[in-house]
């Protein structure tokens, strides 16, 4: 019996020491020392300023980027504008030396003040005012420069007439009115060099072609021929 109780006095005691040590042990984080909180704040402070560094650049690479593209708009604008004034220039020029014209009779064959036919006097004032060596007759000036529809008419443009099938006059657009009316001046051979409308009934069904030699950038276009001394066939 004294055993007994015995054995149940070690098992009590036994199982208050093991509930004890059980209630004593704590499961708990590591603490955290004052210089790791320390370094966790550079941390963040260094993510912040590589962040605010990063997106400082991206706006300064598209605001670089803004002021190229701006600047190159500009410059094709100045050129763009460049040209423009340079091809009025040069159109202004070609009309006021033909207007010198105005008055001059028509001799056929002539090349001269005292006399000119109509593809004398294209090559006459292109030559003076642009420089330019046209081709002797009206047929082979047809051949030059850029093909020009009929309601694409510009100031300065060559329009050509005809009989029949063969190219036999030139004249040079003056104006385009608002209404649409083509304006030219040539060497006519009833009264010399003069000033006619595409809307006339005679000129106007005789209107076979037109050709622009000036381009848009003032300059003249590379495929003309040389002058010739060839005769002509005018009107």
């Amino acid at each position: 019996m004294k055993k007994r109780v015995l054995f149940y006095l070690v098992a009590l005691v036994s199982t208050i020491s093991l509930e004890s040590c059980a209630t004593n042990y704590v499961v708990s984080q590591p603490v955290t020392s004052p210089t790791q909180y320390k370094t966790d704040a550079k941390l963040l402070a260094l993510d912040a300023k590589i962040e605010a560094d990063k997106n400082k650049l991206i706006s300064s690479f598209i605001s670089e980027k803004s002021v190229a593209i701006a600047a190159v708009k500009n410059n094709i604008k100045n050129s763009d504008i460049a040209k423009a004034v340079k091809h009025s220039q040069k159109i202004d020029q070609i009309l006021t030396e033909a207007q010198t014209y105005i008055g001059t009779p028509y001799r056929y064959g002539g090349m001269t003040r005292s006399g000119i036919d109509c593809s004398a006097f294209v090559l006459s004032v292109f030559g003076a005012a642009a420089g330019l060596s046209l081709p002797r007759v009206a047929a082979s000036q047809s051949q030059e420069g850029e093909s020009v529809a009929k309601e694409n008419l510009q100031k300065g443009d060559l329009i050509f007439f005809s009989h029949g099938r063969r190219i036999s006059h030139v004249g040079i657009v003056e104006n385009v009115t608002e209404t649409g009316e083509v304006m030219f001046i040539h060497a006519a051979t009833s009264k010399g060099v003069m000033v006619s409308s595409l809307n006339d009934s005679y000129w106007g069904p005789k209107y076979r072609s037109a050709k622009r030699v000036i381009t848009e950038n003032g300059d003249s276009y590379n495929n003309f021929a040389s002058t010739t001394t060839s005769a002509t066939t005018n009107l």
